[in-house]
């Protein structure tokens, strides 16, 4: 199936995706605990049921991974070319403590490579798409689709976006070496998004992720002109270990910077 013609109904998807976990936000839902003590609710539950019976029916001879279902071995998914890689909530943290700022994330890997991405926004009803051969867009409710791109030159101060929930010393070292900048926290991919439309110059995630957490939003950052990197420079690939964990990374907008040389002096 050609990758344009998987757009519309992906974005579909991840639309009534994000329909079913507003009927959670909306209510006093429960919170469990998973075994890593991440947090569960309902609505990541309700989220996932509907995005893989979805992409059942869509591609029924893709195999699926989803933060909410088994992982499969390293030795079967080894041997998958292609395969669609999703969070059906991403930000669950963001959700738990009601700030709005979480995501339906759905991307399809092609030979280590995320292809096609959808990140959805629910409660601001806004989608990021990056898809090769379409480019990047942002879509706000019923409105036209909207090309997105990078920014074409760092802001000054740089403008560096991180985690709402998740920030460490390591990070703390690296602004440190950055000179004048100015840094806002948020939640989930939206981090990615707001690079790939020119609205932030950096996001580095000096911490852990899992490969579900950024496949898609690494696609609409790619298609946008930006890029995501490990911190050897090289692009951050998946499926490619037995683990589901990504290594630390830098997302870049404007390149006129050299971002990454920054960590030699912060180590």
């Amino acid at each position: 199936m050609e990758l344009k013609s998987l757009v519309e109904p992906v974005v579909a998807l991840a639309e009534d995706a994000g329909r079913a976990i507003l009927k959670v936000y909306s209510t006093d839902f429960e919170v469990q605990s998973k075994d890593d003590e991440s947090p569960l609710t309902q609505a990541d539950l309700a989220s996932h049921r509907w995005i893989d019976a979805g992409l059942r029916s869509l591609t029924p001879d893709l195999p699926i991974i989803s933060e909410e279902s088994g992982l499969p071995t390293f030795a079967e998914r080894s041997q998958w070319q292609r395969y669609w890689l999703i969070d059906p909530l991403d930000g669950t943290k963001e959700f738990v403590n009601r700030n709005d700022e979480f995501t339906v994330n759905i991307a399809l890997i092609d030979n280590h490579r995320p292809v096609l991405g959808v990140v959805h926004v629910p409660v601001f009803n806004k989608t990021y798409v990056g898809c090769e051969g379409v480019g990047a867009q942002r879509r706000d409710g019923n409105a036209d689709p909207q090309p997105i791109r990078v920014a074409p030159a760092s802001g000054s101060p740089a403008r560096v976006v991180g985690s709402r929930s998740h920030r460490g010393a390591s990070l703390d070292a690296y602004l440190e070496n950055m000179g004048d900048y100015d840094m806002v926290p948020m939640g989930s991919s939206l981090k990615f998004c707001v690079v790939a439309e020119g609205g932030a110059d950096l996001y580095p995630r000096l911490g852990p992720t899992s490969e579900w957490d950024t496949a898609a939003a690494q696609a609409v950052v790619e298609q946008a002109g930006g890029s995501v990197v490990t911190l050897d420079g090289k692009p951050m690939k998946y499926n490619a270990k037995e683990d589901i964990l990504n290594p630390h990374f830098f997302v870049m907008g404007a390149t006129d910077r050299n971002w990454l040389a920054l960590l030699s002096d912060s180590e």
